[in-house]
């Protein structure tokens, strides 16, 4: 086996969250920082964040709404008579 091939190795490796909360774990590097862990992680947590740059989800929740306006003025209308032959 070849020396110097393979990196250090830090049992002690502390991991630090955006949300402040630090744990260590064993690792390649000395120090990591992430931005989810488990203490913040809407799966762990159970509070769903929802991150919506474009307005994805305002625009779909605007277009079901005019639909169901469009579908509701459409009931309102009397039904045409049918012809007889």
């Amino acid at each position: 086996m070849k020396k110097d091939v393979h990196p250090e190795y830090y049992p002690k490796a502390k991991v630090t969250c955006a949300c402040g909360n630090a744990f260590t774990v064993g690792s390649t590097a000395k120090e990591i920082k992430v931005e989810l862990c488990s203490a913040c992680h809407p799966f762990y947590t159970g509070k769903q964040k929802l991150v919506d740059s474009a307005r994805r989800v305002e625009k779909f929740k605007e277009k079901m709404e005019k639909k169901a306006a469009m579908s509701a003025t459409k009931k309102e209308k009397k039904p045409r008579a049918k012809k007889s032959k």
